[in-house]
């Protein structure tokens, strides 16, 4: 036997150990989750298990050893949950999961000849995504504000609202993410456009007679290798990069050029003098479709929630080990500072699974447990393009 082999023995042996102790463990367990199903009592006692893992982790002087036993009382604790929620049943004491209960129980199908609302002119890239996931005679009507898209939902003067969300070479897009934490919405799909900008200006005029150059800041933002090169010009944004072509060619200023869409050069008559001015040749972003009902459409595969978490140590923590114990897909953590508290934060999450699959009730009344505030904002299919 070699050295090597003897280890292994070693581990083995030590593994049959801990694998029989570990199932010792879950029989006690089950006994604790009979007792609480008795009694009324909720699954998580995050108080409890707090105690649980300072204990274990000041069994050792070792830092790395310490995290090393946090993590494994962790896993350990959350698949005792798990097994627990087998027998308990919750649900109104997690005003989250109760909230998205009583959502479901009004949810509605998809909207036949929708009214949708967005964000811009026509020409804009948010109107390219409702037409691209509604279908060319879908009735789409631009608004100026993000804001204005979003009260005209809850008014009831659209069915739908089309969104941006992020921007592969830019990153999230802030204002949205804050205007979904106020309104009460649901995602009920996504949808993503190729973004492929373009510098245009009235017929005739040319590179060295352009001065100022309009569009949206994210447009600025996303072409900024190229402007760089331009640095005498003036860069003013608009609220959408559609608007800056409708102003350029409204205005007659042949000093004045914009950078949006090629569609907006046609819609608005301008000559386009470089195509593809963003620096990122993969430019791309993705939009919500936003809906004041909750619809729970085939093929949903993507689940969206936000939630805000209590100002102490280790609470992320806590969240994320959710995910790691179930086996969740977590695709994306985004925070957003929230006003008037310094340093406190809400997070904007969204990960795989379909919520009417075995198991993910547990998910919902453990993420609405450990969080202060919790809320699902939808269950929907991800775009495949």
């Amino acid at each position: 036997m070699t050295e090597l082999e003897e280890y292994r023995r070693q581990i083995d042996a030590i593994d049959a150990q801990l694998t029989d102790l570990f199932l010792q463990r879950m029989e006690i367990t089950g006994r604790v989750g009979r007792y609480k199903q008795a009694r009324g009592l909720p699954v998580l006692d995050a108080q409890r298990e707090r105690q649980v893992i300072a204990a274990k982790t000041a069994r050792t002087d070792d830092p790395a050893r310490r995290a090393d036993l946090a993590a494994l009382y962790e896993s350990i604790m959350a698949i005792s949950r798990r097994q627990q929620r087998q027998l308990v049943r919750e649900g109104e004491e997690d005003p989250g999961y109760a909230a998205w209960a009583r959502a479901v129980e009004r949810d509605r199908q998809p909207v036949d000849r929708p009214r949708v609302v967005y964000q811009g002119e026509p020409g804009a890239y948010s109107e390219s995504a409702a037409i691209g996931f509604f279908g060319a005679d879908v009735q789409a009507r631009g608004l100026p504000w993000f804001t204005d898209v979003f009260a005209a939902l809850s008014r009831g003067e659209g069915d739908y609202a089309v969104l941006p969300i992020e921007n592969s070479s830019t990153g999230s897009i802030r204002q949205v993410y804050d205007l979904m934490a106020q309104y009460d919405c649901y995602v009920v799909g996504e949808y993503d456009v190729e973004v492929r900008h373009c510098l245009m200006a009235l017929p005739g005029v040319r590179m060295e007679d352009i001065q100022t150059v309009y569009s949206h800041e994210q447009g600025l933002m996303q072409s900024d290798k190229f402007l760089e090169s331009h640095r005498d010009w003036r860069q003013v944004p608009t609220l959408d990069t559609a608007g800056a072509a409708r102003e350029v060619a409204r205005s007659g200023d042949r000093t004045a050029a914009a950078i949006c869409s090629k569609r907006a050069a046609e819609l608005y008559g301008l000559q386009i003098l470089v195509e593809g001015t963003n620096h990122n040749a993969a430019n791309r972003t993705r939009f919500v479709v936003v809906s004041p009902v909750v619809e729970l459409r085939e093929g949903r595969n993507k689940i969206s929630a936000l939630f805000h978490l209590p100002h102490q140590s280790g609470s992320l923590h806590e969240i994320l080990t959710i995910f790691a114990v179930q086996g969740l897909n977590l695709l994306k953590l985004e925070s957003r500072p929230i006003p008037g508290k310094n340093w406190e934060y809400l997070f904007f999450l969204e990960f795989s699974g379909d919520l009417t699959a075995p198991g993910m009730d547990g998910v919902l009344h453990e993420l609405s447990q450990l969080a202060s505030q919790f809320r699902v904002l939808g269950n929907f299919k991800g775009y495949e393009g």
